[in-house]
């Protein structure tokens, strides 16, 4: 099934509870605008290279369209389409205003210069830059791309239409970011897997972790954790998975991860497993913080964990996804578990708007207290319906985007 058509299966699960029409779901479903332009560049060895970027805005009934911008080989226009859908479903769950959109460039970031990630960057701006903006659609930070990346989109854009830092989100805070964006999908991540650890009669003292993925989630996921009292045990990168029964100590860890330059790679403090062997581990808790498609029909059984949280983007397949639930396993979806990093550019956006800057005190606070108010809602919805907590998450987004879009008149 492929990404889109994932999305659609869910949607189509949350619909059927909300009982939309078939002209409403293909409505919600469409896609405003596809944007698909050509990007060429000359690499360092002076060779031309012609890439390929997509910008796809999917829903603005709730306000600017929102969503990252990635850049990585396997970007194609349908794992984008799927991505600015489900961008639209989060803000909505998280009831941040905002629609969803979502952009990318398929190109290896590993395999680019810093100059020539800079000139690609700009180049695409140059070729989007009429359609997004702070009050149409405004790109933020995903895999491949950071802090300084969202700098260069900026300056690339002021030069068209003026100043305007609200035009991107997830800045450096040196040029009109704000603290704690960097953490703020982790950190959303380990609020809500707390809230859940409650809510099933647990104590995070008896709570064994593992995370697969350790770049900025995975990291600031496993900090949150490991100062909350749960055993984080295992953790992973491209290098592998490295467990130790007991817990790890994640901040030697990370301090391992950011002065070695190779990631994880000879951590010695741990036993190094597969990525694969790491999601089938005997823990209470499960984090997949990578890449989505991970957990497929074929080692869905072999899962063990009661509970997963979804900080990836889709790291269940759908057919896993049922096998899952129905044998009893609590999964916080994507949609919600994730909100963290888009709720947080939220607060960024308004930092910009009015010219006034936040302390991380308060963003912390804010980001607490959105993703707590979404989870309550969810958990309510899926108790009062008798339904999985991504068809609450999925309906209660859904039918917000349903009212704004029926409320502002669809002719």
């Amino acid at each position: 099934m492929k990404s889109f058509e994932a999305v659609k299966h869910y949607f189509n699960l949350a619909a059927d509870q909300l009982e939309l029409t078939e002209n409403m779901r293909t409505l919600l479903l469409t896609a405003k605008r596809e944007v698909q332009v050509q990007i060429a560049i000359e690499r360092d060895s002076g060779d031309l290279e012609t890439l390929i970027g997509y910008r796809v805005q999917h829903d603005n009934a709730r306000g600017p369209m929102k969503g990252g911008l990635r850049f990585h080989h396997e970007v194609d226009l349908d794992e984008v389409r799927s991505l600015a859908s489900l961008m639209t479903w989060k803000t909505a769950v998280v009831n941040i205003p905002y629609g969803g959109a979502k952009g990318g460039i398929a190109v290896d970031a590993r395999s680019l210069s810093l100059g020539e990630l800079e000139r690609i960057t700009r180049k695409f701006i140059d070729e989007i830059h009429d359609v997004i903006g702070p009050d149409t659609d405004i790109p933020a930070p995903d895999m491949g791309t950071n802090a300084e990346v969202m700098a260069w989109i900026m300056n690339q854009h002021n030069k068209y239409h003026g100043f305007s830092p609200g035009v991107v989100t997830g800045k450096p805070v040196e040029h009109y970011g704000i603290h704690g964006r960097e953490e703020a999908t982790g950190r959303g991540v380990g609020i809500l897997a707390i809230k859940t650890i409650g809510r099933l009669g647990h104590k995070p003292s008896t709570t064994r972790v593992a995370i697969q993925g350790f770049g900025k989630v995975g990291t600031y996921a496993a900090k949150f954790l490991q100062d909350a009292d749960c055993k984080v045990e295992a953790v992973s990168d491209i290098s592998g998975a490295y467990y130790r029964q007991g817990g790890l100590n994640i901040n030697d860890v990370i301090r391992y991860s950011n002065t070695h330059g190779q990631g994880l790679e000879g951590y010695a403090e741990a036993d190094k497993i597969t990525n694969a062997e790491l999601l089938e581990l005997d823990v209470e808790l499960l984090v997949p913080a990578a890449l989505g498609g991970v957990i497929t029909a074929e080692n869905a059984p072999r899962v063990k964990a009661p509970l997963i949280i979804e900080a990836a983007n889709a790291p269940i397949r759908p057919d896993a996804d049922e096998m899952l639930t129905e044998g009893g396993v609590t999964i916080v979806p994507d949609i919600l578990a994730n909100a963290g990093g888009v709720t947080v550019s939220y607060f960024e956006w308004a930092q910009n708007r009015q010219y006034y800057r936040w302390n991380l005190d308060r963003v912390r606070q804010e980001l607490e207290r959105v993703m707590s108010s979404a989870f309550e809602e969810v958990w309510e919805l899926a108790r009062e319906r008798e339904v999985s907590l991504r068809t609450a998450a999925f309906m209660l987004g859904i039918n917000r985007v349903s009212r704004a879009t029926v409320l502002a008149g669809i002719t």
